[in-house]
């Protein structure tokens, strides 16, 4: 089984980051969705394995790409902040733009709450924010993502998971 833990809005308070990775265990893959603040170098280290970052709106002086394209076990998934998408409104410009682009799994960060949304032809992720969380519970949250084989069409496995 393949793990990949999937965090949000850190916002340079990695410690309830570093209680993640530890209460999980290793994992094969971080995927990080924005807003780490010029912290990146930390999080690869603490992550301890290939980490994938794309940068969000208070990421001001990052030269990443503003999102990126990656196949994971034969789905096409978008990795994206989404304040370009205007996420905190609705998701409606998002799910175009992934429908438009043949996405199978939409990730992305900015609204600080959790999301697992599958429709028939697209799930969005999002993980919530792992140190200022903004749903009712208020809750730290992130996602694990598990599967069988990083290369064959398999059936994925979504959980939100709470600090």
């Amino acid at each position: 089984m393949h793990r990949v833990m999937i965090v949000s809005d850190t916002h340079r308070r990695e410690g309830n980051l570093a209680q993640a990775l530890f209460d999980e265990g290793p994992i094969d893959m971080l995927i990080h969705l924005g807003d780490f603040e010029g912290n990146q170098d930390i999080i690869e280290e603490m992550a301890n394995c290939k980490t994938i970052m794309v940068p969000g709106n208070n990421d001001f002086d990052s030269h990443m790409p503003s999102e990126k394209e990656i196949t994971i076990a034969g789905k096409k998934i978008l990795l994206t902040h989404g304040h370009y998408y205007y996420v905190s409104l609705d998701l409606q410009t998002l799910k175009e733009e992934c429908r438009a682009r043949d996405i199978d799994i939409v990730m992305f960060g900015h609204t600080h709450r959790p999301v697992i949304i599958k429709e028939k032809d697209l799930t969005l992720i999002n993980p919530g924010s792992i140190s200022y969380p903004r749903q009712e519970s208020r809750k730290c949250t992130y996602i694990m993502m598990e599967f069988e084989n990083f290369e064959k069409n398999c059936e994925i496995h979504f959980t939100i998971k709470e600090l």
